[in-house]
C-alpha cells in the first residue's frame, strides 16, 4: 500500500474551527473597509473562511458534498466572525497578533489537510502539493477578487504562499518518502510552517517584484 494513503490524520475540530474563524474575520474586516452591507459582509466572510476548501472539494477532488457545508459548525463560526467584525470594527486590530498566530497555525494545517485529501483521492505528490497550497490560500484569493483587489498573494510582500508551500512539501516528503505516520508528519509540517510564518512576520521577510529578462537587444 502506498505509505501516503496508509495512514491519515484528523484535525481536532476546535483547531479547524478556530482557523476558519480567523480567516473569516479577515474577510469580514475587508468587507467593512469596503463599505459593504450585511449580505456582502457575510459573503466575504464565508469565502475567506472556507473558500480554499470549497475550491479543493468542488473543483479538484469532486467527492460529493463537502463537510464544510454539511457540518453547520463551520457556518456558525463564520457568522460569529462576521458579527465580531461588525461589532468591533477597527478595534479588532488590537488583536492582530493573536489573529496572525491563529492564521499561521491554520495556514500549515490547511496545507497538510489539502495534501492528505488529495493523496487519498489518488493524486500524485506534485498535484497534491498544488491542491494543498490552494486549500491554504484560496480563501484569501477569492476574498481579494470579490472585493476587486489585486490578490495580495500575487504582489510583493511577506512570505505567505511560500510558507504554505513549505508546509505542503514537508508533509509530502515525510509521508511519501519516509513513510512517517500522517499525524506525526502533519504535526512536524504545521510546526515548521508556524515557525516560518512567525519569523516572516517578526523579521519582515518579503518577496520582490519580478523584472523581465532582456534576451534580445533593444532596437534603435
Amino acid at each position: 500500500m502506498n505509505p501516503a494513503t496508509a495512514t491519515a490524520f484528523q484535525l481536532p475540530i476546535w483547531f479547524d474551527l478556530g482557523a476558519t474563524f480567523a480567516f473569516a474575520l479577515t474577510g469580514a474586516l475587508a468587507a467593512i473597509k469596503r463599505g459593504y452591507d450585511v449580505v456582502g459582509l457575510l459573503s466575504i466572510a464565508i469565502v475567506s473562511g472556507i473558500g480554499g476548501g470549497l475550491i479543493r472539494d468542488g473543483i479538484f477532488l469532486q467527492q460529493g458534498v463537502t463537510p464544510l457545508l454539511s457540518d453547520p459548525r463551520y457556518l456558525y463560526v463564520i457568522g460569529g466572525a462576521a458579527l465580531l467584525g461588525l461589532l468591533l470594527g477597527e478595534r479588532v486590530n488590537r488583536f492582530h497578533r493573536l489573529i496572525a498566530l491563529v492564521d499561521a497555525l491554520g495556514l500549515g494545517a490547511y496545507a497538510c489537510f489539502g495534501v492528505q485529501k488529495s493523496l487519498l483521492a489518488g493524486l500524485g505528490p506534485t498535484a497534491a502539493v498544488f491542491v494543498g497550497v490552494v486549500n491554504a490560500v484560496g480563501g484569501g484569493i477569492l476574498r481579494d477578487l470579490l472585493t476587486r483587489e489585486e490578490p495580495l498573494v500575487f504582489k510583493p510582500g511577506q512570505f505567505y504562499v511560500l510558507v504554505a508551500l513549505a508546509g505542503a512539501v514537508t508533509f509530502v516528503v515525510l509521508t511519501v518518502q519516509t513513510a512517517l505516520h500522517a499525524m506525526a508528519a502533519a504535526l512536524i509540517a504545521i510546526a515548521l510552517t508556524f515557525v516560518f510564518r512567525v519569523l516572516t512576520i517578526a523579521f519582515n521577510w518579503r518577496t520582490g517584484a519580478v523584472s523581465a529578462v532582456k534576451i534580445l537587444p533593444e532596437s534603435r
